[in-house]
């Protein structure tokens, strides 16, 4: 019912009486809006009022008791005189209407600029996703318990101080009837806050600092004291309110109620595949192992790949053993004076063979193929049998043979190590 100017996009408007701004939205829906604002800034030499004007800004037309206490809240949050003051539109929100009232006639400048990617509202969006899929793990972090207690008790006090002071509740009925109250009151400050935000910084910013700072130091200390949750049903609990909080942030992060709508209700279906999807990958995990051959295939290796894998992993083993010693834990000093060579251990450890060229030539004249440690051990074999029973020498022959293989392997096995 006023005859107000209608505010588009890119306008700038200078004028030095009072007047009113309107700016009507636009209902058509586009998606490349959806995290875009309207930035309305008004700035002057002197001071002016900025008054937002509203169709329940006439507390006697308010229909409930909790209308008429939000009208007078918001009268006594009215924002004082000012030389410099801006808002922020959302693209799909209400039609936004304000008054500017200067004290002298000296013309001021309304400006209107779009901002096609607000980073607030992306943030806010990203948060959302993150916290709510993220709820269950972080309600059992102390350290993320600890900041949320400090966030609740500097953005809801009364809410902070009712769960603060529950053992003196005796009623659980009473208990959530003022819990349900100290929530819509904290909401409805946390709202006047949000649209009065420029000019509580601009005009009081000690007293918000001062308020922060004591009521997070206080909130931290009651947290402290209390210590982190212990219990599943507290766990549970404050897993659902992280991921309300989380809805609330997603709704509040895009301009298009019905996206935020959508990806709620793709956030909540995520959340429930998750059991069917388990279930399904639990009883394909049972029908596998059910019709699978529980017949054991062994596979025999043959003497050269038995060679290349002893090889391999010996080398493995010995860079493990090079890599243990150089950590700055080993007790190198204690392992040293039970050494007889400290000086080869030390060049093991720096990279030098493990074993001398001279104990390799060694061991090969003495183990190796044509060795007299295998003739001894056959002639010694034949002689044996030569003593026995003709009738089971055959037995014993290869009784023998094996006996030597047995005998030849061990003091390789063993130099090798």
């Amino acid at each position: 019912g006023r005859n107000c100017s209608l505010l588009q996009e890119m306008d700038v408007i200078e004028k030095q009486d009072e007047n009113c701004y309107c700016y009507v939205q636009n209902r058509t829906i586009h998606l490349q809006y959806l995290w875009s604002t309207l930035q309305v800034k008004v700035n002057s030499r002197e001071k002016f009022r900025f008054e937002p004007i509203s169709e329940k800004s006439n507390c006697r037309n308010s229909e409930t008791v909790f209308e008429f206490a939000a009208c007078a809240v918001q009268i006594l949050w009215k924002p004082e005189t000012c030389t410099e003051t801006s808002m922020s539109i959302k693209q799909y929100g209400e039609d936004i209407c304000f008054k500017i009232q200067p004290f002298k006639t000296v013309p001021y400048t309304v400006r209107v600029k779009r901002e096609m990617l607000d980073g607030k509202l992306l943030f806010l969006f990203v948060a959302g996703i993150f916290l709510f899929h993220f709820a269950n793990s972080l309600s059992r972090n102390t350290k993320f318990f600890y900041l949320s207690g400090i966030i609740l008790g500097v953005v809801a006090l009364l809410v902070f101080v009712l769960l603060t002071l529950k053992r003196f509740i005796p009623r659980h009925s009473t208990f959530w009837i003022l819990m349900s109250g100290c929530w819509m009151a904290s909401l409805y400050f946390i709202y006047c806050f949000k649209e009065n935000m420029h000019w509580l910084w601009s005009e009081h910013r000690n007293y918000l600092l001062g308020y922060f700072l004591a009521v997070g130091i206080t909130s931290f200390a009651i947290c402290y004291q209390h210590g982190p949750l212990t219990t599943e049903l507290s766990i549970t609990l404050f897993t659902w309110t992280l991921q309300l909080t989380a809805f609330v942030l997603i709704y509040c992060g895009v301009t298009i109620p019905q996206v935020a709508y959508a990806v709620i209700a793709v956030s909540l279906c995520s959340k429930g595949l998750c059991y069917p999807l388990g279930a399904a990958c639990h009883i394909a995990r049972k029908m596998k192992t059910h019709f699978k051959s529980k017949k054991l295939v062994f596979k025999y290796l043959t003497e050269e790949e038995y060679r290349e894998q002893g090889e391999t992993e010996t080398v493995r083993a010995l860079e493990e053993l090079r890599s243990f010693c150089r950590n700055p834990d080993f007790p190198s000093w204690i392992a040293v004076s039970k050494l007889r060579s400290p000086h080869r251990f030390a060049d093991f450890v720096l990279g030098f063979p493990h074993v001398s060229p001279a104990e390799a030539k060694a061991h090969d004249e003495e183990y190796g193929i044509g060795s007299s440690f295998l003739e001894e051990q056959l002639f010694e074999t034949r002689a044996r049998s030569e003593q026995d029973d003709p009738a089971s020498s055959i037995h014993e022959d290869e009784e023998n043979d094996d006996e030597m293989h047995k005998q030849i392997s061990f003091p390789y096995a063993t130099e090798l190590l």
